[in-house]
């Protein structure tokens, strides 16, 4: 594991990112916190281990790119409302001319 001490505040989400790397993302976010869930399980009460803070610092990271989907969505409807109110417009234009 790593030696450095993950903490939720320090997560950040990468930029740039599609559509597709995010759902990519957030599976194997998802699929590594399932495992670190495992060890916690599988570890005893009294030891030294930091796999809660890791697992938070995860889940963190996860909402933060799951935000980034919500907002490509967002923007990707805003530009449908946008090109389906300039065909309306147009098409206003062109029927007032007839």
């Amino acid at each position: 594991m790593d030696t450095y001490n993950m903490k939720p505040e320090h997560m950040r989400a990468p930029d740039n990112l599609s559509r597709e790397e995010i759902q990519k993302s957030l599976d194997e976010l998802d699929s590594k916190i399932k495992t670190l869930r495992a060890k916690v399980n599988a570890t005893t009460a009294d030891s030294n281990h930091t796999y809660h803070e890791h697992i938070a610092a995860l889940e963190k990271k996860r909402e933060l790119i799951a935000n980034k989907l919500n907002d490509t969505e967002d923007t990707h409807d805003k530009w449908q409302n946008l090109r389906s109110g300039l065909d309306n417009l147009k098409n206003d234009i062109e029927n007032m001319f007839k």
